[in-house]
């Protein structure tokens, strides 16, 4: 499975508009962060988790020609809103795009996009087939993705892990539950704001304490916003087995 990280940084990307701090200056590349997404391809399949802002420039960028289906963590805009963006994929492949996501993000897609799913429909519009899940195992295209919940402060978030891989995004709470779905990972990805305490998302020493307690093999740090610090900075000293995520790096599980 090869899995390239489509976007790294949090809602506001980097560098955030108006700032002139150090990381939003930079001119190392790995500092630029768009808007959190993953993509997975594996035997020819073609999953992106989460449609966020910017996701027209992710397809673009990292030459992405085909999409079989959508995978949503949560319903904020940062995570949803280039949905639109699918239309040249339902052009080229000549079918409806499948969406995978709980009750609650269904229904916010289904009211932020309210074009789509309107009886007359304008010609153009995205085509997608709405799948709803919930807290169970599921099947998108073969692939079998194992939902782990989070908490985003009091908003409850979908993790997925998917064999010897899981993906954990805008997390500031797993409970001892969930957290043992996400034992023997090989390869975790988790999310890691700033360096100071958040409402509602994971700080580096939370994030490095949670993959200390799973030990995966290599861990990557992504959702990352511009208080982190400088990407060679923080790299320098972090745990052999963590590193810090960019945009377009790919890896294989």
């Amino acid at each position: 499975m090869n899995i390239t990280f489509l976007g790294t940084g949090t809602s506001q990307g980097v560098p955030v508009i108006g700032c002139n701090c150090e990381v939003c200056r930079s001119l190392d590349f790995r500092d630029k962060r768009l808007r959190t997404s993953l993509h997975i391809e594996d035997q020819g399949t073609s999953i992106v988790i989460d449609t966020g802002p910017d996701f027209r420039m992710q397809m673009l960028h990292n030459s992405i020609h085909r999409l079989d289906a959508v995978v949503y963590t949560h319903e904020h805009k940062d995570h949803t809103a280039g949905l639109d963006d699918i239309r040249p994929f339902n052009f080229k492949q000549q079918t409806d795009i499948p969406l995978f996501g709980t009750t609650q993000v269904l229904n916010q897609i289904k009211s932020e996009f309210a074009y789509i799913f309107a009886k007359n429909k304008y010609p153009g519009i995205p085509r997608v087939m709405m799948h709803e899940v919930s807290n169970l195992p599921f099947d998108v295209m073969g692939i079998t993705f194992t939902p782990i919940q989070v908490m985003h402060h009091k908003l409850p978030v979908f993790g997925f892990r998917i064999g010897d891989f899981t993906y954990i995004t805008d997390a500031n709470y797993i409970s001892p539950e969930e957290i043992e779905k996400v034992k023997g990972t090989k390869t975790l990805v988790l999310n890691a704001l700033q360096i100071k305490p958040h409402i509602s998302h994971f700080t580096l020493e939370e994030a490095l304490a949670f993959i200390e307690e799973i030990n995966p093999e290599s861990a990557y740090l992504t959702h990352i916003s511009h208080k982190l610090g400088l990407h060679q900075k923080v790299q320098t000293n972090l745990p052999e087995n963590v590193a810090m995520a960019f945009d377009g790096l790919q890896i294989s599980t």
